[in-house]
Formats: C-alpha cells, sequence, structure tokens
C-alpha cells in the first residue's frame, strides 16, 4: 500500500521543519521497511492522525490488531517510548515492542490498537471533562530513577525564549508574554513534587480501549507537577468557550473545577494555563495560524 502522509501531518510538520529537513520524503520508504521488519500487514494509514506523526493500523502475523507509528526525531519519539514503558499500561496505550527494531528502528513505535475514531473529545462536554481527568490521574506516577525526560523547567525555558522574541516582534502580545513569563518564575521558584506527566494531554489524546475504557495516546513526556499537565486541559474546546458569552466566567468555573477534583492548587493551576495559552498563542502567530492565536490569546487575557 502506498503510505503517504495525511495533508495534516505535512502542514504540521512544514511549520516546524529546520531546513534541510528530509524527514517527509523518506517516510514512504521508512513505513515500508517498518512494516517488513516486523511482518505486518498494513490496514490503512489513519486520516487525518496526528500533527507529529505517521500511524499505520496494521495486523500481526497472527492476525492481531495493532498500530505503527512513525515520528521525526525533533518530535521526540523514544522519550515516548520510555514513558510508555513505564507506565505499562495503566492509563496509556501499551507498548508491542520496547526497544527500537533493527536498522533504522528508532522513532518507529508498536502499539495496541484503541478505537482511533473514538476519542473523549465525542462526549458532551461534562463527561468528556470528567472522564480526560481520570484518565490523567492514572498517568502522574513518579518518574524511573535516572530517567531521561526533559524537566517542566527546561521545556518552559526554551519556550520563555521564543515567546520574548515573539513579544519583542509584535508589541501587541507584550503584555501578555510579561504576565506568562512573570507567573512562570512565580511557579518555578518553589518547591513542587515531580510526577511524570503526559505533556501535551487534551481530550482528544483519549481514546477508546478494549482493555480499559479511555487510554491516552501521544504524550510529550516531561517531568515536573501536575499543575503544568492539567493546564492544557483548562482551555479544551477553546472554540467553544470564546463563542459564548460567559465564556470568562465559565473558564473560572473550569479552573475550580478541574483543581478540586484532581487535587491541584487552584493558583498554579491558573499560572500554568495562562503560561502555556500565550505560549500557544504566541507559536501560532509566528507560522501563521492567525485564528487560532486570536482564540488563545483571547482566552489567555480572562486568566
Amino acid at each position: 500500500m502506498a503510505f503517504e502522509a495525511p495533508r495534516r501531518l505535512v502542514r504540521a510538520l512544514g511549520e516546524t521543519a529546520p531546513g534541510g529537513d528530509d524527514w517527509l520524503a523518506r517516510l514512504p520508504e521508512a513505513a515500508e521497511r517498518a512494516v517488513a521488519l516486523r511482518g505486518l500487514s498494513a490496514e490503512r494509514v489513519q486520516v487525518p492522525g496526528g500533527r507529529s506523526s505517521l500511524v499505520v493500523l496494521v495486523r500481526g502475523a497472527d492476525g492481531t490488531p495493532a498500530v505503527l507509528k512513525l515520528a521525526p526525531r525533533r518530535a521526540r519519539p523514544e522519550s515516548e517510548r520510555a514513558a510508555l514503558a513505564h507506565w505499562g499500561g495503566l492509563g496509556a496505550v501499551q507498548l508491542r515492542e520496547e526497544a527500537a527494531a533493527g536498522e533504522g528502528g528508532e522513532g518507529v513505535l508498536l502499539l495496541e490498537r484503541l478505537h482511533p475514531d473514538v476519542s473523549v473529545r465525542s462526549l458532551p462536554e461534562a463527561k468528556a471533562l470528567l472522564e480526560a481527568a481520570g484518565a490523567l490521574r492514572r498517568l502522574w506516577v513518579e518518574p524511573p530513577d535516572g530517567h531521561p525526560f526533559e524537566t517542566v523547567a527546561e521545556r518552559t525555558g526554551r519556550q520563555a525564549e521564543a515567546m520574548r522574541a515573539g513579544a519583542a516582534a509584535d508589541p501587541e502580545v507584550a503584555p501578555l508574554v510579561d504576565a506568562a513569563l512573570g507567573a512562570r518564575e512565580e511557579l518555578l521558584a518553589g518547591p513542587a513534587p515531580a510526577r511524570l506527566l503526559h505533556g501535551t494531554f487534551r481530550q482528544s489524546k483519549v481514546l477508546a480501549g478494549d482493555r480499559m475504557p479511555w487510554l491516552a495516546v501521544g504524550p510529550d513526556p516531561v517531568v515536573g507537577e501536575s499543575a503544568f499537565d492539567l493546564a492544557r486541559l483548562v482551555r479544551d474546546r477553546v472554540e467553544d468557550l470564546i463563542a459564548q458569552p460567559s465564556g470568562a466566567s465559565t473558564t473560572r468555573r473550569r479552573v475550580k473545577r478541574l483543581a478540586e477534583s484532581l487535587e491541584v492548587d487552584q493558583e498554579r493551576l491558573r499560572g500554568w494555563t495562562l503560561f502555556r495559552a500565550v505560549e500557544s498563542g504566541v507559536r501560532a502567530r509566528r507560522v501563521g495560524r492567525e485564528k487560532d492565536a486570536e482564540l488563545l490569546l483571547e482566552f489567555a487575557g480572562w486568566l
């Protein structure tokens, strides 16, 4: 079969690809090689798929359904592998092989097959938040000794540099950037329990499964406090929040409700939600996604 990258993946990687990167051009051959190496039969490429990887629905030699995922190095697939191995299927999709297989195996993950077209986002909003929060709680575990994961301080430090550059080029966002960076400094000033976090958690990252009702997929793992992970969930369905006349008050209630349900400090959750929304908004503006930028920055203003 033809392993053609979905348009969504091509567009997303095109926004972040460094000069001279040819991963997309090599992808069809890499996918064909990964399937053959494992003795798999390919059914189809998942469309629209993700923004950082090619997802292929496959079957093993015994007919067992599985998923083959291929991602470029900059998407940190080996970090994802390490996190999934540490979770061991508790709250997250299971690895079918824990080590990269064969030559060129780095960046290729073989995973259990979930129901890729059924995510928590398909539920009514209140139920979706409840189920998503329950899935997230199961992931917050102690990181392994000598772990290979980036910390929240390290990741947000890199992001802060890009945010300052964005504010310098676009004075309109400077006040929000200043507020977000100030919140980050305060949040990192004091100690907080370090947990292994999903890193990019949202409703669409929780899929229906057979082994458990809902399982998380697609982590970009990071080690830090739980409020950082929960902050991304706060702004889920941001377009719906912005469309509501009561969007600002609904957002504040959501922060309070999620903080209480997951035993996270409400002010720390608000601070990280502000930082992550501004960071995403500035990044969206930088790559020309103006509509997304406007939604995210308006949302951040409520915080």
